[in-house]
């Protein structure tokens, strides 16, 4: 599944989700985001039992505040509509690979 952009109101019913939901708060202008979102992409193809989101900061700045992402690229995973994980930054592949699995529990 690629990722698919959402916005507040489809946010609550996606994190809900039994899968691992991954999603990707960032901002246009941010250049470590750039850097980040083909990786997250790539990933989103290989991981068929993930889904993934991504969730413009500029343009729901409520949910961003709800979550408290001071920093972009931050990526959080939910599952159940509950926090299991995620990260700040733009990570290597390979880390980013390992984040999800523990979240997996693989």
């Amino acid at each position: 599944m690629e990722m698919r952009k959402i916005d507040e109101k489809e946010f609550m019913k996606v994190i809900r989700s039994e899968k691992l939901v991954v999603v990707d708060f960032y901002a246009d202008w941010c250049m470590p985001c750039r850097y980040l979102s083909p990786v997250l992409e790539k990933i989103s193809k290989e991981y068929k039992e993930v889904e993934f989101y991504k969730v413009n900061v500029d343009e729901n700045q409520e949910l961003a505040f709800e979550y408290g992402i001071s920093s972009i690229p931050t990526v959080l995973f939910f599952k159940d509509g509950e926090i299991v994980g995620g990260f700040v930054g733009a990570m290597p592949e390979s880390m980013i690979r390992e984040e999800i699995e523990k979240a997996l529990g693989i």
